[in-house]
């Protein structure tokens, strides 16, 4: 049963985190009636710009968090961001709130090194080998053990910020620098990973909803710097891969609990598949789906939260994605080339509406389907060059 928004039978869904992502499931909740509330740290973030009402608070101020839920109390509280004052949620589902999709799975996903230690020494799932370092002398011990080159990322950021490849010894107080400036919480640790020599990787998007666990088809991207540039669906995988991509994030997904969207992050390796992250939530690499699929995974998330039946995922077509990065901060510019890239066939162009650039901030994503992936990774890449920013 859902009521009008504003209503007294108005069913109301907050996010906690208001960017490029919420505001797509801020989309897809009022097409289906629901009251939207918009959280962030900055004012005029993407979903603020049509959610119902917004707010700007220090998410990671538990008080703060608690004071808006008293205020608007909401029937489903969404964490879209890590940096979130995790514990508080867990106190608010404690008392009856309902977190999406569990407050553990936010807690626990939000911290690598909650997720990894779930992961691999809870469920027993293949990873890379890794340290967890509070210092640069333990930095220093952990790399020497593990070897070089490793990868060291701070235990919550998002977006690849201060995440770097470490090749020398000589390089890990640079690298452990990056890692402090690029957390997004204040919490001195990092996670130091073997280097993996990977074939491709891939996100799963796992579903879990009324209707049991589905999957997405896989969905191949690129990083750079630790964040996705472009991303493709399907992916190409063996039956034997898929069915281990499967297990992983069956298992993973089913101990985090809850309804909504997993993006299960995996190696592909020639000796099989190796977990690496898991998200709550919308994946950045799975705006791809918004062509691909007859429901796209922002669809999908809002079904599973509200407990609606999803009976099955269609692949529609192959398509792909590729992004529009800012190369400094600016507080007015303006995106030009939009009539060029939809002049290409089979291509629609999102862009955020973020209120500043920053150097590496995704602005504005190319999406683009063909008869095939190659094809459609080529147009995507093709329109994403057409488009620009200036003052």
């Amino acid at each position: 049963m859902f009521g009008s928004p504003h209503s007294s039978h108005a069913v109301k869904m907050l996010l906690l985190g208001s960017g490029e992502l919420g505001k797509e499931v801020v989309l897809e909740a009022q097409r289906l009636g629901i009251e939207t509330i918009a959280v962030d740290r900055y004012s005029q973030a993407p979903a603020m710009q049509v959610a119902h009402r917004a707010y700007c608070i220090d998410m990671l101020d538990g008080q703060a968090v608690r004071s808006l839920i008293e205020q608007e109390r909401p029937d489903y509280i969404v964490p879209e961001i890590e940096a979130i004052a995790t514990d508080m949620l867990v106190e608010l589902e404690q008392e009856g709130y309902k977190v999406v999709p569990t407050a553990k799975a936010a807690r626990l996903t939000m911290d690598r090194e909650g997720i990894r230690r779930l992961a691999a020494e809870t469920l027993g799932l293949p990873t890379a080998p890794y340290r967890f370092a509070e210092s640069l002398n333990e930095l220093r011990v952990a790399a020497l053990e593990l070897g070089f080159p490793c990868v060291i990322k701070p235990i919550m950021s998002s977006s690849g910020k201060g995440q770097s490849v470490c090749r020398s010894e000589e390089e890990l107080a640079h690298c452990w620098e990056l890692a402090m400036e690029g957390g997004r919480a204040k919490k001195q640790k990092v996670i130091v990973e073997g280097f993996v020599r990977f074939e491709s990787e891939i996100t799963l998007l796992t579903v879990r909803s009324v209707s049991g666990t589905a999957f997405c088809a896989p969905i191949g991207h690129i990083q750079q710097d630790g964040d996705y540039i472009e991303s493709w669906q399907p992916h190409e995988v063996t039956e034997d891969d898929l069915a281990q991509a499967h297990e992983i994030a069956a298992k993973v997904t089913e101990a985090l609990g809850g309804y909504g969207i997993y993006g299960v992050e995996l190696f592909l390796t020639r000796d099989g598949v190796l977990f690496s992250e898991v998200s709550p939530r919308p994946h950045d690499t799975g705006m791809v789906t918004m062509v691909t699929q007859d429901l796209s995974e922002f669809a999908l998330h809002v079904r599973a939260i509200l407990g609606l039946p999803i009976p099955g995922i269609r692949l529609l077509t192959p398509g792909a994605s590729s992004t529009l990065k800012a190369g400094k901060e600016q507080a007015e510019f303006r995106i030009g080339g939009v009539e060029q890239a939809l002049s290409l066939p089979a291509t629609q162009v999102r862009l955020f509406g973020k209120p500043v650039t920053k150097p590496g901030r995704r602005m504005a994503v190319a999406l683009s389907t063909a008869a095939d992936v190659e094809q459609a990774r080529e147009t995507a890449r093709q329109a994403a060059s057409l488009l620009y920013i200036e003052s």
